[in-house]
């Protein structure tokens, strides 16, 4: 056998290593987006998270104005960096429902007293049931939904203060 092909093996076993190397230190996106987006919200019903606030049904998304739907949990660390940018957008006359993710309403409670309570409801999804009929991967993540009840866009991961200008404008073209 020639020394050239002696060589062909090693390469080849380099160039697997090297292959797996690239994806273990640039891993592919691990986001899953919804293949929901541009159709109706699925039917739901959800009870209230809360005594003072009420529940969430799908019928609650299709009024006739857009809405934001954030889906979040006082669990959830970048749901309490977000809350300042939800905030934000409610001074800024923004709807906004929320689906609260495996959570109890006493957590509830401490995390809107601690960090702010943009929500006009709030429905329990305990079992995670209607986040994934959604098409949600984690949370936060934010629906923008036009005034038909149909999802238009997904914010996936934690909304920031850049993200502003940009949901104004889908929740604008929305209408």
């Amino acid at each position: 056998m020639s020394r050239g092909l002696r060589l062909i093996p090693i390469i080849l076993l380099l160039w697997l290593v090297a292959g797996f190397a690239w994806r273990i230190v640039r891993p592919p996106d691990p986001a899953v987006p919804s293949q929901l987006i541009s159709r109706p919200v699925p039917q739901f019903a959800l009870p209230a998270a809360l005594p003072a606030k009420p529940g969430l049904e799908s019928a609650d998304l299709a009024t006739g104005e857009p809405k934001l739907l954030n889906v979040f949990a006082s669990w959830c660390i970048p749901c309490a960096s977000e809350a300042d940018v939800l905030s934000e957008l409610r001074r800024r006359g923004v709807k906004i429902d929320a689906i609260a993710i495996r959570d109890t309403p006493m957590a509830i409670s401490a995390f809107l007293a601690r960090h702010g309570d943009p929500y006009d409801r709030i429905g329990a999804d305990e079992r995670s049931s209607v986040q994934i009929s959604l098409g949600s991967s984690g949370v936060p993540e934010t629906f923008v939904i036009d005034g038909h009840g149909v999802m238009r866009h997904q914010y996936l991961g934690p909304l920031t203060k850049a993200n502003i200008p940009g949901v104004l404008q889908q929740l604008d073209e929305a209408r």
